[in-house]
């Protein structure tokens, strides 16, 4: 079994090379953001994440979190690890300094939650949420609020929660049925909430759940939800926890994979009602959450590059040590690395993941802009920019990392499907990021009728518009990238149709539009991974060509090549499928199924 060992040299380059992290520490407030700093940063991360993190993913995968007489307790190792998480300031990275934060760019955030991800899925959950409720109630929380929770949240002392899905509303947010009352100057929240990650556990001394509910006089649908931040105990005038606020847990769900991750079932106000402060005011809860919900968003699609990383990394060692075989050149012993097609899914595997780290990075630093940049035209270029690529990182990265997960597996061959390898626990922790947080087919969705939609479509036009200012510099850089240009510019164009064809379909006929979604964020995807590849190729180019002789840069070509070839073709397969239209989804009778 191998260990893992954070993808630094990759990071740096990604960081470096690919995204501008120099010119995203130049925004005001990130100047202390030096590439020293940064590689400081990064060093002690991966090896927080390699000797901390790493060696209780599989003992807490068979252990499991656990209730007892209501009480819920987490794996062994991982109060410890949590403590030291964030002792090590790990939870407000990237917050604001005023409320204890470090002041980093998301950018180095990102790459540090990768390596959490990568290392321990389950662990990792709980400071995402946290991180995710803190930047809620920055954006959106009074000052008094931000006095009573943000510090605390930001510190790790306490974890946050999102608290949304009910038994009878999973992605009908509409549907949400918890009340809420006006009592002695106060909210007291009823109802039950379901998949509540990290509900309640041992790690914290209070959990503070961001919580979605209604008025009694509000309107039905989404528009009539109200946002609370209610915690576990209620929170004193000195900041401290004091009694119990009327929150339990009822029960744990038994779940495929993250065993390590408490997912609560839980009850607000079975007595008198759980008291919580309102956020945002009254009607604009769906307004404040979607603040946590894009921050979760697009931490679920690093989720995605993380298990896709670790997966990478045993099924590379496997295939490496074993012998199985003879090569079918001169009939020597072999190991399964010289199998052609064995071969084939490591190098699909590498390729998969450094094109999403790319991606995934890339709009991170995109995000930085759109918050930092002092010129107002830049800033909203960066935040369409984020907004088109935050369902494609979202479901393009996680739909892929549960494919490598599974090429892991088969690269491991009947060992793979032993859980002792940790294989299959990848494949299974990996399933479930392409449903929480929207599922894939709602992202497919949301990117198809809104993101496309925005500003009539300028985003869409001006990432299109980027493709073809690369291929400008493909051109001229001449027979190195000669072929990633030709696949590039096949993908591109079938991108551009497909939006094109959207744009016109979605106002007369939504069903037909909707019913090539998916295949329309595969193909951003595919597409967007594709530019941040064919951009790895030029770098990679200019150096060897300048007389650079570092193994990394003939590495980097020759994955870019790879993906061009073998990967990329994909996107202009699903033109027709896009534009088929909905008529043979509704040729069938609901007894014909």
């Amino acid at each position: 079994m191998s260990d893992f060992a954070a993808p630094l040299a990759d990071m740096r380059f990604v960081l470096h090379e690919l995204v501008g992290l120099e010119a995203v520490a130049r925004l005001p407030g990130y100047e202390d953001a030096t590439a020293e700093l940064v590689d400081q940063v990064l060093d002690e991360a991966g090896k927080f994440a390699a000797r901390v993190l790493a060696p209780l993913d599989q003992p807490g995968d068979r252990e499991g979190a656990r209730i007892e007489n209501g009480v819920v307790g987490t794996p062994a190792g991982f109060r410890a690890a949590y403590a030291g998480f964030a002792a090590g300031g790990w939870s407000g990275l990237a917050a604001d300094p005023a409320h204890g934060g470090q002041g980093l760019p998301r950018l180095v955030a990102a790459a540090v939650s990768e390596m959490w991800q990568a290392a321990n899925t389950s662990f990792a959950l709980c400071p995402v949420l946290t991180q995710g409720a803190a930047e809620l109630l920055a954006a959106h929380g009074s000052d008094g609020q931000k006095r009573l929770f943000l510090e605390k949240l930001v510190s790790g002392a306490w974890t946050g929660t999102m608290c949304m899905t009910e038994p009878q509303a999973g992605s009908d947010i509409g549907a949400l049925a918890t009340r809420v009352v006006r009592q002695d100057g106060r909210y007291r929240l009823s109802g039950t909430k379901i998949f509540v990650s990290y509900g309640d556990h041992d790690l914290a001394e209070n959990i503070v759940h961001m919580v979605l509910a209604r008025m009694p006089d509000a309107p039905p649908g989404i528009h009539g939800l109200s946002l609370f931040a209610v915690p576990k105990y209620l929170v004193g005038a000195d900041g401290r926890p004091g009694p119990r606020n009327d929150v339990r847990v009822l029960s744990l769900e038994h779940k495929l994979g993250l065993h390590a991750s408490p997912t609560c079932t839980m009850a607000f106000g079975d007595s008198e009602g759980a008291v919580g402060e309102l956020i945002g005011g009254e009607g604009r809860g769906i307004d404040c959450m979607f603040t946590m919900m894009n921050t979760a968003r697009f931490a679920v699609g690093l989720q995605g590059v993380g298990v896709a990383e670790r997966a990478y990394q045993r099924a590379r060692a496997y295939a490496i040590e074993r012998r199985q075989g003879r090569r079918l050149a001169d009939g020597a012993p072999a190991r399964l690395v010289d199998h052609a097609d064995v071969r084939r899914m490591l190098l699909t595997m590498k390729a998969q993941v450094e094109a999403m780290r790319a991606l995934a990075f890339r709009v991170a630093a995109e995000s930085d802009i759109a918050r930092r940049h002092p010129e107002p035209e830049t800033r909203a270029r960066s935040q369409r920019r984020v907004d088109l690529l935050t369902p494609v990182v979202k479901a393009y990265c996680t739909d892929t990392g549960f494919e490598m997960a599974s090429l892991a597996v088969q690269v491991h061959g009947g060992m793979g499907y032993i859980e002792e390898t940790g294989a299959a626990q990848h494949l299974r922790d990996a399933r479930i990021a392409m449903i929480y947080e929207g599922t894939n087919g709602i992202q497919a969705l949301d990117l198809v009728r809104r993101k496309l939609r925005l500003e009539d479509g300028r985003g869409a036009r001006e990432y299109i518009a980027g493709l073809a200012e690369l291929d400008a510099r493909l051109a001229a850089a001449g027979e190195a990238v000669a072929p990633i240009r030709a696949r590039l510019a096949e993908g591109a164009g079938a991108l551009g149709e497909a939006t094109r064809w959207l744009g016109e379909t979605w106002p007369g006929d939504p069903d037909s539009a909707a019913a090539g979604a998916s295949d329309y964020l595969r193909m951003f995807g595919l597409v967007a991974c594709g530019q941040m590849m064919a951009e790895s190729a030029l770098e990679a180019a200019g150096r060897v060509s300048a007389g650079d002789n570092d193994p990394f840069w003939r590495t980097k070509q020759t994955t870019a090549r790879f993906f061009a070839e073998r990967i990329l073709p994909q996107a202009a397969a699903l033109l027709g499928p896009v534009t088929s239209g909905a008529a043979t989804l509704g040729a069938l009778d609901d007894d014909q199924f």
